[in-house]
C-alpha cells in the first residue's frame, strides 16, 4: 500500500513521496512487520516515541511520530499522531462512513439507552440501521462482542466498512469521553450528535469537570446538528458549537418538551410538544430519566429525517436495553433489577425511579470500581444510604486496587444516612445474601454491573453473570 495514500487528509509537516511503499501500519511496536510504518502514540504510562528504534530493529521503514527520535528511519512529522492514525484507518477501509448516515451520542449518563432507542426508532422506520456500543455491536443481524463504549480506530472504521458493505444506511454509536480525547473519531462527521448530560464521572482520567466538559464538547465541531439537553447544568458550554442546534428538555423551554409526565412501574408516558405540533409517547422503561432518553432518541430521529409521531410510536414498541433498568425473572414475590448505575448520577435517578413504583423495601447492593475516580465513591455512598431501605456493600470491579479500601471510601458516605448497612466484598456472596433474605415486595437493585459479564480482578476479566447467580441463588432457596 501506499503511505501517500493511507495518510490523505492527514495534516502532516514534512513531505510524504507519493511512491513510497509500507506493508501496513501499527502504533505497537510488538506488531511491527518488515516494511510497515510505526505510528508514536503518547499513552497515559507509555509514550510510543521512545519505541521507535525498536520499531525499526524489527522492520519498520517509516516512523510517524510528533518529533524526530533516535531511529534510524525515514521519519514523516506530524502535531497529532492519534488523528493521523485514525485517519489512517478510514483510508485503509476505504472511507465506509462515507456511505452512510452517523448519529452519535456523548454524556455521562443515557449514552447506551438512547442510542438503542435511536437504532430502534430507524429500524421500525424501515431504515438499515447499525449500532455501535458499550454492550455490543451490531452488523444486520449480526452481534459483535464489545470491549470498548467506542472502539479503537482499528476496529472502529473495520466495524464500519462491515456495516457499508452490508447496505447500511445509518451507524448509530456511543461516543465516549475517551475516545473524543484519544481521537478515535477523527475524521468522522454525524449527522445528528447528542448531548445527554455531564455528571461527575471519569476524573481519574480527565482531571477536572471542565477538561471532562471539553472532551465532550468536541463532538459537536464534528456534527451538522447538535442535539442538546437543556435542562443540564452544563448545557451552554456543550451547545456553544460550531453546529445547527435542537434542544430538548422537560422543565426549560425547548424545541422537544416533554410535560403530563406519568411515571408507572411499566414505563413511561407523556406528552410531547415538538415545533409541528404533538403527542403522546410512551416507553416501557421506567423513570424521569428514560424521558430524558425518549426525548433525546426522538429528536435526534428528528434531525435523521424522521418525523415525530413516527418515532414515538416506534418507541412505544421498543424492550428494554440490556443491563438497563433490566427485570430479572424470581417467580417470587419480590423483584430483582440488574442496572448499570455507576455513577453517582446514574446511582441517583435509578433509585430515585425504583422508589416510584416500590411497595416494599429498596435494597440496593452496589460497588465501587478500583482505579477510578476515589471522590464519588463516598457521594454514591450517600446517595445510596439515603434512598436505599438497606444497603449491602459489596465489591464492583476492583481492578488492581484493594477492594477492602474500596468499601472503606463508600462507607464513609453511608455513615450518618437512614439505612440500615451490610458489608459482604464478595459479591456473588453479596448477591446470594439480597436473594436469601429477601422479603415480600422487596425490590433488590444490583447497581453497577448492569450488561457486564465479568468482573476485572487484578489485570484479568473473570467470568461473572449476575442473572445467572440470582438464578442459582434462587435455586439455594427452594433447596434445589
Amino acid at each position: 500500500m501506499l503511505l501517500y495514500r493511507m495518510l490523505h487528509s492527514a495534516k502532516t509537516d514534512t513531505p510524504v513521496p507519493k511512491d513510497l511503499e509500507i506493508s501496513g501500519f501499527t502504533s505497537y511496536a510488538e506488531k511491527v512487520r518488515p516494511g510497515c510504518a510505526f505510528v508514536c502514540i503518547k499513552g497515559t504510562k507509555a509514550d510510543g516515541h521512545t519505541k521507535a528504534k525498536e520499531a525499526v530493529l524489527r522492520g519498520a521503514s517509516v516512523i510517524i511520530a510528533e518529533h524526530m527520535t533516535d531511529a534510524d528511519a525515514y521519519h514523516v512529522l506530524t502535531n497529532d499522531t492519534r488523528t493521523a492514525l485514525a485517519l489512517m484507518y478510514s483510508n485503509y477501509y476505504e472511507n465506509p462512513a462515507d456511505e452512510m448516515t452517523l448519529a452519535g451520542v456523548t454524556g455521562t449518563n443515557g449514552k447506551t439507552t438512547t442510542t438503542y432507542l435511536i437504532h430502534h426508532i430507524l429500524t421500525a422506520c424501515q431504515k438499515n440501521a447499525g449500532l455501535i456500543g458499550t454492550v455490543e455491536n451490531l452488523v444486520g443481524g449480526e452481534r459483535l462482542p464489545s470491549r470498548y463504549t467506542t472502539p479503537g480506530p482499528e476496529e472502529l472504521f473495520y466495524i464500519l466498512r462491515r456495516m457499508a458493505d452490508r447496505n447500511i444506511n445509518y451507524a448509530v454509536m456511543e461516543v465516549s469521553s475517551h475516545s473524543l480525547a484519544q481521537r478515535r473519531v477523527a475524521g468522522l462527521y454525524f449527522k445528528a450528535a447528542v448531548f445527554t448530560n455531564l455528571t461527575r464521572d471519569h476524573l481519574d482520567y480527565h482531571g477536572t469537570m471542565e477538561r471532562y466538559c471539553e472532551e465532550k464538547r468536541r463532538l459537536f465541531a464534528q456534527c451538522e446538528y447538535g442535539v442538546f439537553n437543556v435542562d443540564d447544568p452544563y448545557y451552554e458550554r456543550m451547545a456553544d458549537a460550531p453546529c445547527k442546534r435542537i434542544t430538548y428538555g422537560i422543565d426549560a423551554r425547548a424545541d422537544f418538551r416533554a410535560a403530563d409526565l406519568s411515571l408507572e412501574s411499566a414505563g413511561t408516558l407523556f406528552k410531547l410538544f415538538y415545533p409541528q405540533g404533538e403527542c403522546d409517547v410512551f416507553i416501557k422503561i421506567p423513570g424521569r430519566f428514560s424521558v430524558y432518553n425518549a426525548l433525546a432518541a426522538i429528536t435526534a430521529c428528528y434531525a435523521l429525517g424522521v418525523a415525530p409521531a413516527a418515532a414515538a410510536d416506534a418507541l412505544s414498541k421498543a424492550e428494554g436495553v440490556p443491563g438497563r433498568m433490566e427485570v430479572i425473572p424470581t417467580g417470587r414475590d419480590f423483584q430483582v433489577i440488574l442496572d448499570y448505575a455507576h455513577t453517582p448520577d446514574g446511582l441517583l435517578n435509578m433509585l430515585k425511579a425504583v422508589r416510584g413504583f416500590s411497595r416494599g423495601r429498596v435494597v440496593t447492593l452496589f460497588g465501587c470500581g478500583g482505579d477510578r475516580d476515589r471522590g464519588k465513591r463516598p457521594v454514591m455512598g450517600k446517595i445510596a444510604g439515603s434512598l436505599s431501605d438497606f444497603v449491602i456493600v459489596t465489591s464492583d470491579n476492583p481492578r488492581t486496587e484493594d477492594p477492602a479500601r474500596i468499601i472503606d471510601d463508600i462507607l464513609v458516605g453511608l455513615e450518618g444516612q437512614k439505612a440500615p448497612y451490610v458489608v459482604i466484598e464478595n459479591r456473588k456472596k453479596a448477591i446470594e445474601y439480597a436473594v436469601l433474605t429477601a422479603q415480600k415486595d422487596d425490590i433488590i437493585v444490583l447497581a453497577g454491573k448492569g450488561h457486564e459479564r465479568y468482573q476485572v480482578i487484578g489485570d484479568t476479566a473473570v467470568p461473572f453473570d449476575e442473572r445467572s447467580i440470582v438464578a442459582d441463588a434462587l435455586a439455594m432457596e427452594r433447596g434445589d
